[in-house]
C-alpha cells in the first residue's frame, strides 16, 4: 500500500471519528478537531484498519496530521 493510500484511509477515519473533512497537512489537535477523547478513538480505529498500535505515550506526536499519521503506519507496515 503506497502513502497515498494511506493518506486516504486515514483522512477517511479520522473525518469519520471528527465528523468534519480534513486535508492531509490540517493540525489536528493543536486546531482542536481531535480531543483527547478522539484521539483514543482515532488511536483505535488505526489498530482496527492496519494492524498498527499507536504507543499512548506517542499518540500526540503522530497525531498531528494526517500525513504524519499516514507516515507512521506506513513505516511500520513498511510501504
Amino acid at each position: 500500500m503506497d502513502i497515498k493510500t494511506i493518506e486516504a484511509k486515514v483522512a477517511t477515519l479520522i473525518e469519520n471519528v471528527i465528523l468534519t473533512q480534513v486535508d492531509p497537512d490540517t493540525l489536528l489537535i493543536e486546531s482542536g478537531l481531535v480531543d483527547s477523547l478522539a484521539a483514543v478513538d482515532v488511536a483505535l480505529a488505526v489498530e482496527r484498519e492496519f494492524g498498527c498500535k499507536i504507543p499512548p505515550t506517542e499518540i500526540d506526536v503522530h497525531l498531528e496530521s494526517v500525513h504524519t499519521l499516514a507516515a507512521f503506519i506506513a513505516e511500520r507496515k513498511g510501504a
